[in-house]
């Protein structure tokens, strides 16, 4: 007997939440049948049956089986917790919050639903480029981990929606937890976990009340050291990884993104040759076709069907992520006193 398709709802319907809209409807088990965003002054339907409400309360009043929370820093917890109390099965956007304390709130109500399933979107993971360095990586052929050296960049924080992401009391923090969230996620996946922090943050340029620049040093167990710049001020937008190891390295450059302003996603394979001068010889792979957003949900679509589990984006892979962005942040001694940031590693006291 075919069983009915889940019914999905989109809270925060923009540029994010009608691309995600796309990827849920591919799937044949599951259908969008509502979202919620500001832009609509009143409830309504539209000509392919949708309907639509200006409120995430009044979206969650409709009968769902799984929530998309594509919406602003400040509500993304409060919205996954409202979701998981209802019986819903959530994916949530990254990041999950504005601070460590919001993913740790949700974490708690998680523990609550043990048969609900919770999902964050750290897209990047599924993006073929990556795939294929981490499986190159895993398989050894290269050798060991020496080091990692990330750029991610943009020309500006836009104060888009509000201005919200431009104000530290709706967002949480600027580039490094907008958008340098997913270059720590990808040297978290390569390298695992790193226990000490040095930094310098800066918002000179753009003097919002959060970083418009975030240089990070960081090593992990093993003495391996990942050199990190997120930034607002890069003009011609960038993204690039290099992972040195023992007996090459990976070079991915470019990422596919729906504003197509980070040209051509790369994959550099070079292999170490015993010249003293280098290598010369590498293997290029060119990707043409983003196909992240669709793998992403489907993987998470086949855990909520089967019963599955979580392997890619949990709520502990967020909320390590979120420690590792304020670990950041406090590691700088001037931006740990001018805003306040309290250390994620300590316990709280009540």
């Amino acid at each position: 007997m075919k069983r009915d398709k889940l019914k999905v709802g989109i809270a925060g319907f923009g540029v994010v939440g009608k691309r995600r809209r796309q990827c849920i409807d591919q799937h044949p088990e599951l259908k969008t049948v509502a979202v919620c965003d500001q832009k609509f002054q009143q409830p309504g339907t539209m000509s392919d049956g949708i309907y639509y409400y200006p409120d995430y309360r009044q979206l969650l009043k409709h009968p769902l089986d799984i929530l998309f929370v594509s919406l602003p820093n400040y509500l993304a917890a409060d919205v996954t917790i409202v979701a998981l109390e209802q019986g819903l099965h959530v994916f949530c956007e990254k990041p999950p919050g504005r601070d460590v304390s919001d993913i740790e709130r949700v974490i708690e109500i998680e523990k609550k639903r043990p048969g609900q399933l919770l999902k964050y979107g750290f897209n990047h993971r599924y993006h073929d480029s990556v795939c294929e360095a981490l499986r190159i990586i895993k398989s050894g052929e290269l050798g060991e981990i020496v080091n990692l050296r990330g750029i991610y960049g943009k020309s500006a924080i836009h104060p888009i929606a509000g201005e919200w992401r431009a104000e530290r009391k709706y967002s949480g923090g600027g580039i490094l937890l907008d958008q340098g969230i997913h270059m720590i996620d990808l040297m978290q996946l390569f390298c695992g976990d790193f226990v000490e922090v040095k930094c310098f943050v800066s918002n000179s340029h753009w003097n919002h009340d959060v970083e418009d620049n975030a240089y990070a040093l960081m090593r992990d167990k093993q003495g391996r050291v990942a050199m990190l710049h997120s930034s607002a001020t890069q003009w011609e937008h960038r993204f690039l990884l290099d992972i040195a190891l023992t007996e090459g390295c990976l070079e991915l450059k470019g990422i596919l993104t729906s504003s197509k302003s980070y040209g051509q996603e790369k994959l550099v394979v070079v292999r170490r040759s015993e010249s003293d001068v280098g290598t010369q010889r590498d293997e290029t792979t060119t990707y043409l076709e983003d196909n992240s957003w669709k793998n992403e949900i489907f993987e998470f679509a086949d855990a909520v069907l089967n019963n599955g589990t979580i392997k890619n984006g949990n709520s502990a892979d967020a909320l390590t992520t979120m420690k590792l962005v304020y670990r950041i942040y406090y590691a700088d001694p001037e931006w740990r006193e001018a805003y306040h940031i309290a250390n994620p590693d300590e316990p709280k006291t009540t």
